[in-house]
């Protein structure tokens, strides 16, 4: 069964649990079974925050008048 993620987390939430997520893989030496689970887990809240901030994006380009659109200072496509 793989990870389960609470959709009703904010992005300010599933961002923080995404860093503790990371530090954990990055620093603890883990069984296998726990590492495969928190990288499950780290790349399911990755999508859910890129989604947030697409979301996030479009919503503030809609406040924009006309059809112009500005990028974000600091903004990276993919």
């Amino acid at each position: 069964m793989g990870f389960m993620l609470d959709e009703s987390l904010s992005y300010d939430e599933a961002f923080a649990r995404l860093e503790m997520v990371l530090g954990k893989l990055e620093t603890d030496d883990l069984p296998l079974e726990e590492t495969l689970a928190l990288y499950e887990e780290g790349a399911a809240l990755a999508t859910f925050c890129a989604g947030r901030l697409e979301q996030a994006e479009l919503r503030v380009r809609q406040w924009q008048p006309g059809d112009e659109t500005t990028p974000f200072e600091g903004w990276q496509e993919s």
